[in-house]
């Protein structure tokens, strides 16, 4: 997915605040440069037809709000990059990730190993229902 950098920007802005509309988002970024609120809207707008941010009208405005999670959208990146260059059978993508670990250090591997017990865990309890 191609992503403008004012589009990263304000993307990277909604994993940091629950909501806003396109207002506020332009005060939180004028500060940090230039740009109109019209630049803003359609911003706003753009991320939302790429299905990154929900919005709801609100009076006379769209409150938006991140469509999913920092870490949900790097994994959504991470399979949709991959998956044009692997097969069902194989298991590059595990490699490649074994790969990344080891540049990991001790704190970061612990955090790794309790993210997959808990993933584990969510799958676990998901089966037994």
């Amino acid at each position: 997915m191609n992503l403008g950098e004012l589009e990263k920007l304000v993307l990277n802005h909604f994993w940091t605040i629950s909501s806003a509309d396109a207002k506020e988002v332009h005060e939180y970024f004028s500060e940090q440069r230039n740009g109109s609120l019209n630049t803003i809207q359609s911003t706003l707008d753009r991320l939302f037809r790429k299905g990154l941010l929900n919005r709801k009208k609100v009076g006379h405005a769209f409150q938006y709000s991140a469509a999913n999670s920092r870490n949900v959208f790097i994994g959504q990146l991470v399979k949709s990059v991959t998956q044009d260059f692997l097969g069902p059978d194989e298991d590059n993508l595990l490699a490649a990730f074994v790969g990344l670990s080891s540049e990991l250090n001790d704190q970061q591997l612990n955090e790794l190993e309790a993210t997959i017990r808990e993933y584990e865990s969510k799958i676990s309890a998901k089966g037994k229902r």
